[in-house]
């Protein structure tokens, strides 16, 4: 046998008594864990115990006191010392032996060298066994076993470079509520983003199921990646039905903690068709809705979620609604900015002008049917034209300036990409993003930053349905597995006013007098008899029930002129008008029985 041989001999065998010496600590010190953890509290009960014996005999003079203090002893030698005090102990009492029994000093010299020695091996035993026990306290299932092995140091560099992985190394693997977490040493030749871009090769070394979720960012350091498989999550278990009682977004599935989205934030939801988003919306609208200092609008085009909030809510679902809408809202928001106090940042929502927060559902919808809505004007000299007004201003102002004004606004979309389906003046001023499964990484960049892959924000690798990525500058990449809140639990929510300016409100702003705004009557001036009868007379002519949009192409007069003219005929009973709303003359014996 060559010296190289007998070397690596001695080395084998010096790795598994290292092994053995460290499981061997480990599970000692596993046990002394579980130990204390269930006597402690018996110790704390002898305390109280004795402090009420203490209490009743000050001098000691009855049993009741000694059996106190002799439950009390019991329970503190029933308590194991922790591992790294054991260990000390032990050394400490073989160092003082050593002294007392062994006088002449060369001896003693050997004895404390061996001593020397044992103690710095068992100090880094002990030190490895209570860094690597396990605190969590979780079982790995038969597949987290095999990933775990799998992910050893050892295994990994004996497959790596046969599976294009040549040049990393992993760590120690760990079993968390969300699964398995590992760095991985990365060479020059490696970054982060590449180790990300062969996750085929590592699906590939682990031996691990298609369907399983691997996520890999840049690690704590340089030249270091985090490896993460999803086996478990932090939220399995948990009852993810929304109550009143529950009101949160959703439950961390790596925390467990529960997640919130605070009023006051402006919002963007993002995903896919049938990835969520009205699911995941419905408790977040529920907030924006109760309370007597909130109020919803909800802009929906397709008439689905909108219905279900029409009972509480301000819902605009058609194109001349959404501008009539927007109108109001980009009003309110000058009117509060203009009385807003001398050194006031924001509005102080009251029951009288609310905090209203703006729902725009399906956005790229409203962005083609709300940019060009026609309108019929009056001219001065009395005719009629057409003009096209679009929302899109006025949502844009109000993404702008709106929270100052405490007038907040949430934009939904399937297709979260710029000029698409953002428009490019209210995307920067998303505060929050809310991204569901998206269908590429370029729609995660928007939704979530161009800096979303790199941090482990993967939103195209989320499962459908009911799983998100909250992203609002504090939060890590951890997915949220959001609440359900049925169609009929909306429904059954307390009606409430929806919101309005043509209902007078009143505001009282602290150093600023009383504002009450009203609406202003004037007073309407008669049709002139001329029009009158070329009003009567084209419907008494007519060959069939005329509409009174028509009225004003037959007679030439204006709109307003033809519809007092209508509203004077029609009060006298002169002409009456259908259930279509088409106008028809009322002959004589009809107006006398009439």
């Amino acid at each position: 046998m060559s010296h190289g041989q007998v070397w690596r001999t001695h080395r084998q065998y010096a790795a598994t008594a290292a092994r053995w010496t460290v499981d061997h600590w480990r599970k000692e010190a596993e046990r002394r864990h579980a130990l204390r953890a269930e006597r402690k509290p018996l110790v704390r009960d002898a305390r109280r115990a004795l402090a009420t014996a203490r209490a009743i005999d000050p001098e000691g003079v009855t049993p009741i006191r000694h059996r106190a203090e002799r439950e009390l002893r019991t329970a503190k030698r029933r308590v194991p010392d922790p591992l790294w005090l054991f260990a000390t102990k032990t050394t400490a009492a073989l160092g003082i032996a050593g002294y007392v029994w062994l006088p002449q000093v060369p001896t003693r010299v050997w004895v404390w060298s061996a001593v020397a020695l044992v103690t710095a091996v068992t100090a880094l035993s002990v030190w490895i066994a209570v860094r690597e026990r396990d605190t969590t306290g979780l079982k790995p299932t038969a597949e987290e076993s095999a990933l775990l092995k799998r992910l050893q140091p050892q295994h990994w560099k004996e497959h790596a470079e046969q599976r294009g992985l040549a040049g990393t190394l992993t760590g120690r693997p760990k079993l968390t509520e969300a699964g398995i977490v590992c760095a991985v040493r990365l060479d020059g030749t490696w970054t982060a983003t590449k180790l990300r871009a062969a996750e085929d090769h590592i699906r590939a070394l682990l031996g691990a199921r298609t369907s399983l979720r691997i996520q890999t960012k840049a690690g704590k350091q340089g030249g270091w990646a985090e490896l993460i498989l999803r086996t478990r999550s932090a939220a399995d278990g948990d009852d993810l039905t929304w109550t009143p009682e529950r009101r949160s977004l959703g439950v961390d599935t790596v925390t467990g903690e529960q997640v919130t989205v605070p009023l006051g934030e402006r919002l963007l939801i993002a995903g896919r068709s049938g990835a969520g988003k009205s699911v995941a919306s419905r408790p977040l609208l529920y907030d924006a809705s109760e309370g007597a200092t909130n109020a919803l609008v909800i802009i929906d085009l397709k008439r689905v979620e909108g219905r279900l909030w029409d009972h509480r809510a301000r819902v605009a679902s058609t194109p001349r609604e959404v501008v009539d809408v927007v109108d109001e809202l980009e009003t309110e928001m000058l009117e509060r900015l203009n009385i807003l106090p001398k050194g006031q940042d924001t509005w102080t929502p009251t029951p009288d002008r609310p905090r209203i927060t703006i729902v725009v559902d399906e956005g790229a919808e409203v962005m083609t049917a709300a940019d060009k809505v026609p309108y019929e004007t009056e001219t001065a000299d009395g005719k009629t034209r057409t003009v096209n007004r679009s929302a899109l201003p006025g949502l844009e102002s109000l993404a702008r300036m709106g929270r100052a004004a405490c007038i907040d606004l949430w934009w939904m979309t399937q297709k979260p990409t710029i000029g698409d389906g953002i428009p490019k003046q209210i995307a920067p001023q998303i505060g929050v993003s809310i991204c569901l499964a998206v269908r590429t990484p370029a729609e995660a960049r928007v939704v979530l930053g161009e800096d979303a892959q790199a941090k482990g924000w993967n939103a195209d690798e989320l499962p459908v349905p009911g799983v998100a990525l909250i992203r609002n500058g504090k939060r890590k990449p951890d997915p949220v597995k959001v609440r359900y809140m049925d169609k009929a639990v909306v429904i059954a929510l307390p009606d409430r006013t929806p919101w309005s300016r043509s209902v007078a409100h009143t505001v009282e702003a602290a150093g600023a007098p009383t504002l009450t705004l009203v609406k202003t009557t004037v007073p309407e001036e008669p049709a002139t008899d001329s029009a009158v009868a070329r009003v009567l007379k084209a419907i008494e002519t007519a060959d069939k029930p005329v509409r009174q949009k028509d009225l004003a192409t037959i007679t030439g007069l204006s709109k307003g002129a033809v519809s007092k003219a209508v509203k004077t005929l029609t009060t006298g009973g002169t002409v009456a008008r259908a259930l279509d709303g088409r106008l028809t003359a009322v002959r004589g014996d009809e107006s006398a029985a009439a």
